[in-house]
């Protein structure tokens, strides 16, 4: 008896070791150990020379062994059907195919970068909804319904309701901010925007923005012309020249709009610049004291510059983009000129 049970010890420490890789090698398993002149049956022979009053303790140790021959039994079918399966329409010999890199959209690298740049100067991040009111849109930023700077900005309304619309501006951000917060008020505000616009190479409905408020004691256009300038610099490099142009905003005065080097062709004149040698990139000012009015900020204490810009022109000659549409067209042979940059 005792020497049966050390051999069922050594029968299973061999069937535990038992491998088996192809179906031939599991049925070779089954016959070897489960067939009618296997191990198994052999074993169960036994139990004719055991003593009766041990058959009942021998029994169950015979019934364990079985359950465990087939158990392993099992667990080398299911192994070799799954590696069949899988392997059954694949040519080993092929080459495997190369792990792709994925990368960020070239217009989240470049709001990304903006923002980072803000953030070094003490600018915080707001955000606001997309679906706004009309107040928050127009009337805060110095826009009554019969102002004629409204046909600046093709907007889309909401279920033909003149209340509710698509942002045309992120301004509608800082006015919510100058709603809840009292100077000091220093933010960058990035998102998208929508404007009833007809898509083309050079103008699409939808786009991107990043403006600027700051908004203190004692702030002046020469704070707005340094911020700018140190923006320019770090996003483009220390040798792009600036210059400002006069221009008018509705929630700005006086206000400008800034031009830079044309980074294509180094300013000697190109299709890009229109041969001028300079191009736009964003427009700026200081904050008209009737805002500032609107969210009960005394224009007499405080006053404070703004400025926006276009992502998709900041990306366009960052990268050499030439078409707007490129930007949502989800062609993976355009975006994946963008791995590897952060």
């Amino acid at each position: 008896m005792e020497q049966l049970l050390q051999q069922l010890e050594q029968y299973k420490q061999e069937i535990a070791a038992a491998e088996a890789k192809t179906p031939e090698a599991v049925e070779a398993f089954r016959i070897k150990y489960l067939g009618t002149k296997g191990l198994l049956k052999t074993v169960m022979g036994e139990m004719k020379n055991v003593p009766n009053e041990r058959k009942k303790e021998f029994g169950q140790i015979l019934n364990e062994f079985k359950q465990f021959v087939e158990n392993k039994y099992e667990i080398l079918k299911e192994a070799t059907v799954e590696s069949s399966s899988a392997l059954a329409n694949i040519d080993l010999s092929l080459p495997g195919d190369p792990v792709l890199v994925g990368t960020r959209h070239p217009l989240s690298i470049v709001r990304n970068q903006i923002v980072s740049i803000f953030k070094r100067l003490g600018f915080a991040v707001a955000e606001g909804p997309e679906i706004e009111d009309d107040w928050h849109n127009f009337g805060a930023m110095n826009l009554p319904e019969d102002h004629p700077a409204r046909d600046m900005q093709d907007t889309f309304y909401i279920n033909q309701d003149p209340a509710w619309l698509l942002r045309t501006h992120t301004s509608s951000v800082q006015a919510r901010v100058m709603e809840k917060q009292k100077p000091p008020i220093r933010v960058i505000c990035p998102g998208r925007v929508y404007r009833n616009e007809t898509i083309s190479a050079r103008a699409h409905c939808f786009f991107h923005q990043v403006e600027g408020l700051y908004i203190d004691e004692n702030v002046s256009f020469a704070d707005l012309k340094q911020t700018l300038y140190f923006f320019v610099q770090e996003m483009f490099g220390k040798d792009t020249k600036v210059r400002f142009r006069p221009s008018y905003f509705p929630f700005t005065e006086p206000s400008a709009e800034m031009d830079i080097s044309c980074l294509i062709c180094g300013g000697d004149g190109c299709t890009v610049c229109k041969h001028t040698g300079w191009v736009e990139i964003l427009g700026s000012g200081m904050v008209h004291p009737k805002v500032l009015e609107n969210f009960g900020i005394d224009p007499n204490k405080y006053t404070g510059f703004a400025f926006g810009m276009g992502v998709e022109r900041i990306c366009q000659l960052k990268f050499r983009v030439n078409d707007l549409r490129l930007y949502s067209q989800n062609d993976v042979r355009f975006l994946k000129q963008f791995t590897g940059v952060v």
